[in-house]
């Protein structure tokens, strides 16, 4: 288990990276931080790794605090976005090293290097050098070392980043799979939403230093607590629309829906995801009007806009049932959300 208390990390200038972070990981859990560039999350791996000092607050590792201790102390192992390979030593001895600090015999390494390699259908590379290695085998490599050590946790730093679409795809999966057999807590750091829904047990979104949501990647998917998160989460964006609710009606791109019970009159913001609209050739009471203006190939659906007086929304709909560009279409919503100052409203 990993506990954060209070962590804060503030920077020569006074640049807060990590604001007063309290989070638990469970066990065995697979949490995956997840932000854009500069959010923190990068900062948050290193100083549960031990490279960064924190400005205040404590790191607990299986109820030992290790705020204090180096990163050799921690039992964790790092596996960075570059991998980090020594280039002067073969697939065996990369693999063994954390053993050979450890100052496990000489055969014992080989022995325990064999068996990881076999385990990562490694064993045919272990007298390359990573400079023979491809992307792929590279990410393996990295993790045959961090397996090997037996550690509390792993901490993943973009580990999938340098790969290509289809090894990504190849190399998620694998992970996910390793990390199940072995069962260990597991912290993977990510700006790839899709990586981070399709890995993890839960999910934190962060910003600016601050954990915006925590919660399992269905909840943040489907009920993104703020339009920060709702904006970022998805392989399409939500469409978030301005709207008004005025008598117990919500008003909003030029359709009137019937308002939540019990929120006030006042100015919101309309959620729909592009999945849960329904495109429709002809008018329907809650649906809303546009013109069909782009038409973006997904491979299996379409993603279709429309242009309506003041905005753009946007559906996805099956191959083949797109409407041709320049013709009237309305966007019928299955499944809305509504936010307020930014936050999600709970009726």
């Amino acid at each position: 288990m990993i506990s954060l208390h209070g962590l804060t990390k503030v920077f020569a200038g006074g640049v807060r990276a990590l604001d007063a972070l309290d989070l638990t990981i469970a066990d065995g859990e697979f949490f995956a931080l997840l932000g854009p560039s500069g959010c923190g999350k990068t900062t948050l791996l290193r100083t549960i790794a031990g490279l960064e000092t924190p400005t205040s607050g404590s790191v607990r590792i299986n109820d030992t605090d290790v705020t204090t201790l180096p990163p050799g102390r921690r039992d964790v192992a790092m596996v960075f976005q570059d991998y980090a390979l020594f280039p002067h030593m073969t697939v065996s001895e990369n693999i063994a090293y954390p053993l050979r600090i450890r100052k496990v015999p000489r055969p014992e390494r080989a022995a325990k290097a064999a068996e990881v390699a076999r385990r990562l259908s490694l064993p045919d590379l272990l007298h390359r050098r990573p400079a023979q290695l491809s992307g792929g085998q590279q990410q393996r490599v990295a993790l045959a070392r961090a397996i090997a050590c037996h550690p509390a946790a792993f901490l993943f730093d973009e580990p999938l980043s340098n790969l290509d679409a289809r090894l990504r795809l190849e190399a998620r999966t694998f992970l996910k799979r390793l990390q199940r057999e072995l069962a260990v807590t597991t912290v993977f750091v990510t700006h790839d939403q899709a990586e981070a829904l399709a890995l993890a047990d839960r999910v934190a979104v962060m910003s600016h230093g601050r954990m915006i949501q925590i919660g399992t990647p269905a909840e943040v998917f489907q009920r993104p607590a703020t339009t920060f998160v709702a904006a970022f989460i998805g392989s399409t964006p939500m469409n978030l629309l301005p709207g008004e609710i005025t008598s117990g009606a919500l008003h909003v791109a030029g359709a009137t829906l019937p308002a939540p019970a019990g929120v006030p009159d006042g100015d919101v913001v309309y959620g729909a995801r592009p999945e849960y609209l329904e495109l429709l050739r002809e008018a329907r009471p809650g649906a809303f009007p546009g013109t069909v203006s782009v038409l973006e190939n997904l491979g299996t659906s379409t993603l279709v806009t429309l242009e309506t007086d003041d905005t753009l929304i946007q559906a996805v709909v099956p191959e083949g049932d797109e409407p041709p560009i320049g013709t009237p279409a309305w966007a019928l919503p299955h499944r809305s959300l509504l936010y307020r100052d930014d936050r999600l409203l709970r009726p």
